[in-house]
């Protein structure tokens, strides 16, 4: 259903906070179902009262079963649109800000061991100008821990090969450095080298990662790339671009780098953001521990 409101807030996201494609469609999705809510239940969503926040709230719990953390991230979307509308002057008060976000899921995150990897990185056929690109996909997402929208946004110019060194645009639009490696430095000059030639169409492309038709990749193109590699391994996982992501920052952990510097490298704001890997290393500590100190368990 189209509402001019929200149409209007979307591209305030967009053109004046600058929020990614991604998270606006997030934005979108949350808006309409919470607009067609509101419709099914004959409520007016401009006169919305406390009470039927608390009827959409028992709805997403107990009908949709959606988990703390979506119903948060929903109420999230509501107190942004809410407060747009409140600051031009179209409702008297935002409701949502009376609604308290719910106890978050303990729910650590995702992400591959060493050998899964090497098995992914192994699909790829790099005799073709799209296993390349795609092994350069698996290599520049785990190699640098860069989101998916960042990825597709990488052009030609933001890469310094000599010092192995690309300029990466994050959420509002704040720019961070990120380094890679030489497993990636490999297939990347290989890919500018062959595959990326052979896939382009129009010389003006500056992106560095283009689809079959020689247009700009995309996110949702990532992901279906992903998807369609992890079913050739024997891996059971399934798999996203953030598991990679979550890959790169346990996998620092692991070896000894700070937390600090993984928060650097992540792009994250707060420290608290990149404090969720510690409990994935402080398991692994504790694998390593019980199955390498000699005193740590008796005999049977």
């Amino acid at each position: 259903m189209r509402n001019d409101y929200v149409v209007n807030y979307l591209e305030y996201l967009e053109y004046q906070k600058a929020y990614s494609k991604y998270t606006i469609k997030n934005y979108e999705d949350d808006l309409i179902e919470f607009l067609d809510f509101c419709n099914r239940e004959s409520i007016s969503y401009l006169k919305i009262e406390y009470s039927d926040t608390r009827l959409y709230l028992m709805y997403l719990k107990e009908h949709k079963k959606d988990t703390n953390s979506s119903i948060n991230r929903k109420l999230s979307s509501l107190r942004g649109f809410y407060k747009y509308l409140s600051n031009k002057g179209i409702i008297k008060n935002n409701v949502f800000l009376l609604i308290n976000g719910l106890k978050r899921d303990k729910k650590l995150p995702r992400y591959f061991e060493y050998n899964e990897l090497e098995e992914l990185f192994l699909v790829p056929n790099t005799n073709k100008a799209l296993g390349q690109r795609d092994l350069l996909i698996l290599e520049m997402l785990y190699a640098t821990g860069v989101r998916v929208g960042e990825l597709v946004n990488i052009k030609l110019k933001d890469i310094n090969q000599l010092d192995r060194k690309i300029i990466i645009c994050g959420k509002g639009n704040k720019e961070r450095m990120v380094e890679y490696g030489d497993y990636c430095e490999e297939i990347l000059k290989r890919y500018l080298k062959d595959g990326r030639k052979e896939l382009l169409r129009n010389d003006s492309n500056d992106y560095l990662f283009l689809n079959h038709l020689g247009g700009v990749l995309s996110e949702r193109g990532v992901r279906y790339i992903l998807n369609q590699l992890i079913k050739e391994t024997s891996l059971t996982k399934n798999i996203s671009p953030h598991m990679l992501r979550h890959s790169f920052a346990t996998h620092l952990l692991n070896e000894g780098c700070d937390l600090l510097s993984v928060q650097k490298l992540l792009g994250h704001e707060s420290i608290s953001a990149t404090q969720v890997y510690t409990h994935i290393t402080t398991d692994r500590l504790k694998e390593v521990y019980y199955n390498s100190f000699p005193r740590a368990k008796k005999d049977d």
